[in-house]
């Protein structure tokens, strides 16, 4: 995801499924979950409701009694503990005023029982209805209500779109000591989600254009509606963004298709020309882009953008500069998220600062965009020093930790500071340190070895390693805030 640059005035105060085909899969890889999801928006009632079937293979060396379940959605509820935007934003998301939205689960067949838990009750805990070893596989249906706000966030009605990030209850994503559950933080992405199979059916009234995750297999008529039906493997989410208003641009790069919907945009084709320098760049960089399709929807959005897999949100609101910068950063995303997954929720900068680091590069090559390395690499260390004086000056003292879960930071300001743009000085500091060669060599690596996979930080720094560098010290400097800068 990428911020737009708000004006900051920093004061004491502030700082306190069967499908016939089945598309996006490298073969020979197998994922261990599969989503068919059935549903329906109707704007009336401003509602997505339907089911979800999941099948689960138990990939753990545990026996498994129960299954958890993100429900996203209700960080939209009006007495939520963790809203979804932060104060900074808020005005420019909530474009009514107050609106709220939640998800309701009607029902879970195939468990003994189930639950709404967590925090912020963002979890449904779901009873097996006898334990599941070591690769074996159980079989829920979900009926769920998502109700959505209006917000030009990630999941909202806005003005002109109805963007559908997180719509349905979403499995946690399982690592050493069980399922990881999060709430919804405002700063930075808050979601660990493992790559997952996809067959997803929406219906839709039929003047709706719909843009999403995977490949349409199928579209059917129902009178004054539309049945739209998509498939996707090996994706780590599935988003959509619907419109009445939307005009779609397309090109063919190499074995992807290229989509671009708008509705505002003055110069569609100059975009999608963006858009497709990207992602030649990136693919000759780090390595070939696994699926057959990547859309970028213009929508209404309180951020710059945002990634999913095979999907960018790109705000309508952007200057012409920061619309560059954004479809430059979004799809490095789909390189750095969309297909090597990480921890956003412990270790935001290691997708976002790749991203951005990545978008450097491509500007570096790209000199037309007047863009140039040593004015980013600049501008971001004059942003993180005012960053460290300022917050020096207000608190004592500066946490310049990099390492750190979303909820320790204090600001928006300060996440930026350190997932951005001490990233950038770091992977720059690095590359300038190891010359272009090694460096990329690493990185091309490290996407080959990871991909769908959630990497480690052990990950990314081995994949220095094996190309004779050591550089754990290195990031440990940076990582820990032990580095002068």
């Amino acid at each position: 995801m990428i911020k737009k640059m708000i004006s900051i005035t920093l004061t004491p105060l502030f700082c306190l499924f069967a499908l016939p085909l089945l598309i996006g899969c490298e073969k020979g890889v197998e994922t261990h979950t599969r989503y068919e999801i059935t549903a329906e928006y109707v704007p009336e009632s401003r509602t997505v409701t339907g089911a979800v079937k999941l099948t689960f293979e138990n990939p753990t060396d545990e026996e498994l009694t129960e299954l958890k379940f993100q429900l996203y959605p209700n960080a939209y509820r009006k007495d939520a503990l963790y809203k979804p935007v932060s104060t900074a934003y808020e005005s420019a998301a909530y474009y009514k005023g107050e609106s709220y939205g939640e998800m309701s689960i009607y029902s879970v067949h195939g468990s003994k029982n189930w639950d709404i838990t967590g925090e912020d009750e963002n979890i449904l805990s779901v009873q097996l209805e006898r334990s599941l070893f070591p690769g074996e596989k159980v079989v829920l249906d979900i009926g769920f209500r998502t109700r959505l706000a209006e917000v030009a966030h990630r999941t909202g009605v806005t003005k002109h779109t109805v963007n559908l990030g997180n719509f349905y209850p979403v499995l946690c994503g399982i690592r050493e000591g069980g399922f990881v559950e999060t709430v919804y933080y405002s700063d930075g992405d808050p979601f660990y989600t493992e790559c997952a199979d996809y067959k997803v059916t929406l219906t839709l009234p039929k003047e709706y254009v719909l843009a999403s995750t995977g490949t349409l297999v199928e579209e059917r008529m129902l009178e004054s509606k539309k049945e739209h039906t998509m498939s996707a493997l090996n994706v780590r989410d599935f988003a959509m963004v619907l419109s009445e208003d939307f005009r779609v641009e397309q090109l063919q790069a190499g074995n992807t298709t290229l989509v671009y919907y708008y509705y505002a945009d003055q110069t569609p084709k100059k975009t999608l020309s963006l858009m497709a320098e990207c992602f030649a760049f990136y693919e000759e960089t780090f390595g070939a882009y696994p699926y057959p399709q990547y859309a970028m929807a213009e929508t209404d959005f309180c951020l710059g953008g945002m990634e999913y897999p095979c999907l960018t949100f790109l705000s309508d609101a952007l200057g012409e500069t920061e619309k560059i910068r954004a479809i430059a950063h979004e799809t490095a995303h789909q390189w750095w998220y969309a297909v090597v997954g990480s921890d956003q929720l412990e270790n935001a900068w290691q997708d976002e600062g790749l991203a951005e680091y990545s978008a450097l590069a491509f500007f570096e090559k790209y000199e037309k965009y007047g863009l140039t390395r040593d004015a980013l690499t600049k501008a971001a260390m004059e942003e993180y020093r005012s960053y460290y004086d300022v917050y020096g000056s207000v608190l004592g003292r500066t946490d310049t930790r990099m390492t750190r879960r979303l909820k320790e930071y204090l600001s928006d300001y300060e996440y930026r500071c350190l997932s951005y743009d001490k990233a950038v000085i770091m992977f720059d500091t690095l590359r300038k340190s190891v010359g272009d060669g090694k460096f990329f060599e690493s990185l091309r690596r490290y996407y080959k070895t990871c991909t769908y996979k959630q990497a480690t930080v052990g990950d990314l720094i081995g994949s220095f390693e094996k190309s004779g560098l050591d550089v754990s010290g290195f990031f440990d400097s940076f990582l820990s805030g032990k580095a002068i800068l």
